[in-house]
């Protein structure tokens, strides 16, 4: 064994030496080069320098805003009085999301607004609308703060005017678009009530008019059945309202769901009550005119808590304003966002400084490869193959 290490000695001495013999050719060859590597690097980056002059500069924008934010509201405190109704009404409904915004800032319907508004299509020199969009999005950067929720709009453009124009009409655009949605609780709420509020003022006439035809005049609305009329309007209503909510679970869960047969049970107890409440009618000899006058105080009682509830969405709707709060608009920038000319160039001097430097270690290899004759066989076999090939 101490034979064999003794004749292996040798050649690792040997490798060693070559390798340390390679690599101090190579940083010869580097030391007789430092002119080609200081000038060839330094002319690359004033090349770049040179070249970022020929580019168009481009000005970025910027503007901020505040969208919408959660809170509470005199129509929410008040939708607790309708019980199931406020659900609907939207009272526990979805708030919108900064995500929505941006969403909606990126939608097709504003950044065709944005092209027409601006003619973008002869801007960007493009004939199809598509790739006028694509270049939209492409100058336009859209960024949400997860921490504090403000949304920051930043455009691109080769003139500071009209960046800044484009990055302030994206809110203009944005508010636009809001206006004609129902996003906002308020929204939903005033929507929902106007929808209703007109459908029970149909509802409200007509019955006033078939309790008229009774031969009852507005004097007689005032006789003694009213406390037992609006007694049964109020819990028809009710009956009404957990109805209508059943109908609206039904859409979205089994029939054995425990909210449904709670609502189901709940609104069989309402029936029950009613038909009490008209068996007892029934049995006093004023069946047309006791069941007529039901209707219109019940018709009547739905017409006033829909007005209540809509006069104050609109209070809410109206308390929310412009919903977008503009928080920095944006003026004409002052100085070019792009080209970076010194990045530019310090990246130039350092790429063309490692490109040189490895063609400079690669051609000294190569050099001595060919001086030695094995090498220089092996040279030719490449060239010879490459040939072929």
């Amino acid at each position: 064994m101490a034979d064999k290490l003794d004749a292996n000695q040798p050649l690792y001495v040997d490798a060693t030496a070559n390798e340390r013999g390679a690599t101090m050719d190579t940083l010869i060859a580097l030391a007789a080069r430092w002119k080609s590597l200081l000038l060839v690097p330094l002319t690359a980056g004033c090349v770049a320098l040179g070249v970022s002059y020929l580019v168009a500069p481009t000005f970025t924008a910027r503007t901020s805003f505040l969208p919408p934010q959660a809170q509470g509201s005199a129509a929410a405190a008040a939708l607790s009085s309708l019980g199931a109704l406020a659900n609907l009404a939207g009272g526990g409904g979805i708030r919108a999301p900064a995500d929505q915004y941006v969403s909606m800032l990126q939608s097709t319907t504003v950044l065709d607004r944005m092209i027409d508004r601006f003619d973008l299509q002869k801007v960007y020199d493009r004939d199809i609308r598509a790739d006028t969009r694509r270049d939209l999005v492409d100058n336009t950067h859209i960024a949400l703060s997860k921490r504090d929720g403000i949304i920051a709009i930043e455009v691109d453009d080769d003139s500071p005017k009209r960046a800044a124009e484009m990055a302030n009409a994206y809110i203009d655009e944005l508010r636009s678009l809001t206006s004609r949605l129902a996003i906002t609780d308020a929204q939903q709420r005033r929507g929902f009530f106007e929808r209703q509020l007109t459908q029970t003022r149909d509802r409200l006439v007509a019955a006033q008019v078939a309790l008229q035809g009774s031969g009852f005049n507005q004097g007689a609305l005032k006789a003694e059945p009213k406390a037992a009329a609006e007694a049964y309007a109020r819990l028809k209503a009710e009956a009404t309202t957990v109805e209508v909510r059943l109908q609206a679970l039904r859409g979205t869960l089994a029939d054995n769901a425990p909210e449904v047969v709670q609502h189901q049970a709940t609104l069989a107890a309402l029936r029950s009550q009613l038909a009490r409440a008209e068996q007892a009618s029934n049995g006093n000899g004023d069946g047309d005119y006791i069941g007529k006058y039901r209707e219109f105080k019940y018709q009547e009682t739905l017409f006033e808590q829909f007005a209540r509830q809509y006069e104050l969405a609109r209070v809410d709707e109206a308390r929310e304003g412009a919903l977008i709060q503009v928080i920095d608009a944006a003026v004409a920038p002052e100085k070019k966002s792009r080209p970076k000319r010194a990045r530019w160039a310090l990246l130039a001097v350092a790429a063309a400084g490692l490109l040189w430097t490895a063609w400079t270690t690669l051609g000294d290899r190569w050099r001595r490869m060919a001086a030695v004759p094995q090498g220089a066989a092996d040279i030719a076999r490449l060239k010879q193959a490459l040939r072929a090939r």
